[in-house]
């Protein structure tokens, strides 16, 4: 009867070492930041980002999870733990490969949603609460730091706010002489940056999708030689 592959084995052990390895850092660091509060000043995180630090953890709980599957049922040759490495991959797979089957059919309702949160933003930028004032004030540090006004009308958006001042900075305000001419356009007066602050996220998130689309696609053909690696050694070690 033919035996296990020493190769394939430790090979095998190794990818699922490193793989929980990572998973340890996501976790850890993720946790560390969750906790810490001066690390969340440090880098300027407040309680609206921590559901994307909760998902990193989940990430990092099933990485570990998996690692330690990969690695012991390698090295301990046990079919029940190469097992539920097998499924759970697979599973990960799946949800992958659904939510960019999701993301393509839905990708109107999903432009439609951002365009919806955008123009409830519209509606902050022209408020005069105390908390549409918070807001206001962050993103004037936006605008100022991309360039841009306003978010789908420009500094239309701003309404009667529009000459309100924050400090010394006037919003969206543009100064020619510092930057190229195209930057810059005149409103009541005064000249602003020309370009819509929505047109600028739509790009950001644009740019940053076919990121995410390799990774993604990266982590797919990983996920695939992990599949098969695990599935010949648990057939290998039926066999034994």
């Amino acid at each position: 009867m033919a035996g296990v592959s020493s190769c394939m084995k430790y090979s095998m052990f190794i990818f699922n070492f490193l793989f929980w390895v990572c998973g340890s850092v996501i976790l850890g660091v993720s946790v560390w930041i969750r906790v810490s509060k001066d690390v969340q000043q440090e880098l300027e995180i407040d309680s609206s980002l921590f559901a994307g630090v909760d998902l990193l953890i989940a990430v990092g709980s099933i990485i570990m999870v998996l690692g330690f599957l990969g690695c012991c049922g390698a090295i301990k040759e046990s079919r029940c733990m190469l097992l539920l490495f097998f499924i759970g991959l697979l599973l990960i797979l799946i949800l992958q490969v659904t939510g960019g089957i999701l993301g393509a059919v839905y990708r109107s309702q999903i432009e439609a949603s951002l365009n919806k949160t955008l123009l409830a933003s519209v509606n902050s930028l022209q408020s005069s609460t105390e908390e549409s004032k918070v807001f206001q004030e962050n993103f004037q540090k936006f605008e100022r730091m991309n360039e841009c006004c306003g978010l789908l009308n420009g500094p239309a958006d701003w309404g009667k706010n529009f000459n309100a001042a924050s400090g010394s900075n006037k919003v969206c305000a543009c100064e020619p002489e510092d930057r190229p001419t195209d930057l810059c356009t005149t409103f009541q007066g005064r000249y602003v940056y020309k370009t819509p602050c929505g047109e600028v996220i739509v790009k950001y998130l644009k740019d940053h999708l076919l990121i995410i689309m390799g990774i993604a696609f990266g982590l797919a053909v990983i996920e695939i030689l992990g599949l098969g690696f695990s599935m010949s050694l648990y057939c290998q070690i039926q066999r034994k």
